[in-house]
């Protein structure tokens, strides 16, 4: 037997003999040797991905540019006989490995959930026998059947049978779809109505629901915050590396001995490496994703956070996320003499709610809003919706008195009414084209003065449509406001992604993928971002289209609820699953909402943006702070021919500077209304007109210490470390505000980290033995020098972030 694994679209023009031949199947099922061997070839159905070990992905977090640095400094620390700088180096890196590790162990939980929906059971038919198995145990070519409620668990053909299904999940498509003999439905679609006879074509991952968890594995947006990690870091070892070849090169020329010149190495490089930068990023995303879950939003990828902040172009799913993902009546149009009421009520008479018809409840639901009457009346007999008449129709009761109402297809109705005349009938077409046009699907009612079908007198029309949510026009000009491109995506028809796309204000622009065949890749991206969203796509589409824009450089954020938007909702930077999401969107997304609406979406850009600003504010300050130490170092062992600062001086440094400072996570900041990007030349030139006149000042400090207060070598590496540590506080003050520091308010835990630091390090120069100690005089000295200079720079400060954009 020759077994081949086929695309599930290409049976939709084959025959049901043509396809049990491909399949090698028949329609008394298959039998027990040949699920095995089909087992054997095609595997079971569901989803496999391959495992990584733990423990190995953990280490994998000390190999790579940042730890092969923090190593280097480590290992020349212990070779120096500084085993407690080795060891704080050490456990610096640990830290970050842990956070790092903890946070990427979640990452393939769109595809485990995946493997847990196709865990439902589905009746087959093997050796003659109907019988219920595991849906992993199907494969091509088992015969089975599906009905109302049921999941469906492959891809198949219709045998026989005639079923409504929902594919809103898959398609985007909020409307029910019908389907009948020799039609294809897919896995993952839920069957409203009817039962049907079917043959499994595709199983597993070559399924249509499959191909999308396939998406979903590979989809993986470009780490942002890898590279800006990596940019600062080259631009600080850059320095440092330089910085520390001067003085390497001055000092052999000294004949100083080698293994103090590695310690010089070990100083700059721990001076000039941003060791906290992945600890501090996490924990200023891990605060602001705090922050965010109060208002409705749980953060599920941290470093989405700072992504969300330079989001340009925000992709909106239509179904589920503008619209409510609920079929509903639009309004109802009566005919003749007829009224609203009459339209209505004919219509709900010739719905069932038992039968769970999508259409029916959407009606029935109209009819309760509407407050209509129906006390006197009571339906005799109802013939549900059948594909071969398009129709519902009901024998009703009122009062002894019978008559029959119909609701169904317009074409269908209207050629079973009477007593038309043309102008009625071509009032009733034209608006019947106008509906069409904007996307509704219009349902024709008539009703007869006694229970015979042949004396129908059409009644009206009734349009129904999958409406906006209420808060998505407010949304949409919000969202714009913050300097943000939406762009709708959807499945449905084009008609229907303009009208609703008009109605909450993102515009009429709509194309479709056909529109960018034949362009390059930069006019397709032009063209894409230039209109106002895409309709008729399919899943894989969605994800190209977020693909597509991140190559040209845009920033993508993408909104969804269904399985079909799982890959896109993991591809975009910001990928958003609103409230009534399935579990594979949710767990694809880097940000759940769990409150109805999607208006929170942008007080999720407002706090990313926030966020954004505090991480600006530490590497502003990081930077600024490795320009003036590197700096004085260099000029230092220049003017006394020492290190002005000892390797556990440095340590002490890099605790106050980069750990005090993570207060940084709840500071006081305010948002900006553009996007936010990380241009790291420009913020580090801004750093670097600070930095060195801060290292100016510290020079200055040295001079001081050395000429007015007399001190040693070892007093003095004391006091210019105080100075740093002091100047730190201060400095952080200026650099937190854009504008002129007294602007804003600092956050409490900002304000009282700096003063217990002020406190801790004043007392610790004049108590302990962990330095050599100073006199209160030298230390309130150096203490009152640091404040009056550090805020003085707060002028050169506003001019340098007004000339580079660092805003």
């Amino acid at each position: 037997m020759d077994l081949q694994i086929k695309p599930t679209a290409e049976f939709k023009a084959l025959s049901l003999q043509d396809t049990f031949n491909i399949l090698h199947s028949s329609e008394p099922g298959l039998s027990a040797s040949g699920v095995r061997e089909r087992l054997a070839f095609f595997g079971r159905n569901e989803i496999t991905e391959k495992k990584k070990n733990p423990v190995l992905e953990f280490l994998q977090r000390y190999w790579g540019p940042m730890p092969w640095l923090l190593e280097f400094a480590m290992v020349l620390a212990f070779l120096l006989g500084r085993a407690v700088d080795a060891e704080i180096i050490f456990a610096l890196l640990t830290i970050n490995a842990i956070i790092g590790f903890w946070h990427a162990r979640g990452s393939q939980k769109a595809v485990e959930l995946l493997k847990q929906r196709l865990a439902i059971q589905a009746k087959v038919l093997r050796d003659g026998k109907w019988a219920t198995v595991e849906a992993g145990a199907l494969v091509p070519g088992d015969v089975l059947l599906v009905k109302l409620g049921d999941l469906v668990p492959a891809d198949a053909k219709i045998i026989s049978g005639n079923v409504s299904v929902d594919e809103s999940a898959l398609t985007g498509e909020s409307l029910p779809a019908e389907r009948q003999s020799s039609e294809l439905i897919y896995s993952g679609a839920v069957i409203r109505r009817g039962e049907a006879k079917c043959v499994a074509l595709n199983t597993g991952a070559n399924t249509y629901f499959g191909k999308t968890a396939e998406l979903v594995k590979i989809a993986k947006p470009k780490s942002h915050q890898e590279e800006i990690m990596m940019a600062i870091v080259k631009y600080m070892m850059y320095l440092g590396i330089a910085a520390s070849l001067v003085v390497a090169a001055y000092a052999f020329i000294m004949h100083v001995r080698p293994i103090e010149i590695l310690s010089f190495i070990v100083v700059f490089l721990m001076g000039a490496v941003p060791v906290a930068l992945p600890a501090v990023m996490t924990i200023v995303q891990a605060a602001s994703a705090k922050e965010m879950a109060k208002e409705g939003v749980l953060v599920t990828r941290l470093d989405s956070i700072e992504d969300a902040a330079s989001i340009s172009v925000l992709c909106l799913d239509k179904t589920g996320t503008i619209t409510q993902n609920q079929l509903a009546v639009a309004e109802s149009i009566p005919f003749s003499d007829y009224s609203d009421e009459d339209v209505i009520r004919a219509a709900v008479l010739a719905s069932r709610a038992e039968g769970m018809d999508l259409i029916d409840l959407a009606i029935i639901n109209f009819a309760k809003s509407k407050g209509i009457d129906l006390d006197s009346q009571r339906q005799v007999t109802y013939t549900p919706f059948n594909p071969a008449t398009k129709r519902t129709e009901a024998l009703v009761d009122a009062g002894g008195h019978r008559y029959r109402v119909v609701k169904g297809a317009a074409p269908i109705v209207l050629s079973l009414c009477r007593g038309m005349d043309d102008q009625t009938l071509r009032e009733t077409e034209a608006m019947i084209d106008i509906l069409s046009r904007k996307g509704y699907r219009t349902l024709a009612v008539a009703q007869s003065s006694d229970g015979d079908l042949g004396n129908l007198k059409f009644t009206g029309l009734i349009p129904l449509a999958d409406p906006p949510r209420p808060d998505s026009r407010q949304m949409i000009a919000e969202i714009r406001k913050l300097g943000v491109k939406p762009l709708m995506l959807t499945g449905d028809a084009l008609p229907i992604a303009r009208e609703i796309a008009g109605q909450v204000g993102i515009g009429t622009n709509i194309i479709r993928l056909a529109d960018l065949e034949g362009l390059s890749d930069d006019a397709q991206a032009a063209k894409a971002a230039a209109s106002d969203g895409f309709a008729e796509i399919y899943p894989e589409d969605k994800y190209k289209i977020v693909k597509l824009l991140q190559s040209q450089g845009y920033m993508v954020g993408m909104t969804g609820d269904g399985v079909n938007d799982a890959p896109a909702l993991k591809q975009a930077e910001m990928g958003i699953a609103v409230s009534n999401a399935t579990d594979v969107a949710k767990a694809s997304a880097s940000v759940v909402l769990t409150l109805p609406g999607v208006s929170v979406i942008v007080d999720a850009i407002k706090r990313s943006r926030e966020a954004y600003q505090r991480m600006l504010t530490w590497v502003i300050n990081k930077v600024t702070k490795t320009v003036q130490v590197v700096g004085l170092l260099t000029v230092g062992f220049f003017m006394i021919h020492h290190m002005v600062l000892t390797m556990l001086g440095v340590a002490l440094l890099v605790f106050a500077n980069d750990f005090v400072t993570m207060s940084l996570a709840t500071d006081n900041v305010v948002h900006t209304t553009a996007p936010n990007n990380w241009n790291v030349k420009d913020i580090t030139l801004a750093a670097l007109i600070v930095g060195t006149l801060l290292g100016v000042g510290g020079v200055i400090a040295l001079f001081w210490g050395a000429d007015y207060f007399h001190l040693g070598l070892l007093q003095l590496q004391s006091f210019i470390m105080l100075m740093l540590i002091f100047n730190s506080q201060f400095q952080v003050l200026i650099v937190r505000e854009r504008n002129f520091f007294w602007n804003s308010v600092p956050g409490k835990a900002l304000l009282a980290s700096s003063a217990g630091t002020l406190i801790l390090f004043s007392l610790l120069g004049i108590y302990t033995r962990i330095v050599p100690p100073l006199t209160v005089p030298e230390v309130l000295g150096v203490l009152a020098f640091s404040a009056v200079y550090t805020l003085a720079m707060d002028f050169p400060k506003y001019y340098a972030f007004r000339k580079f954009n660092v805003e």
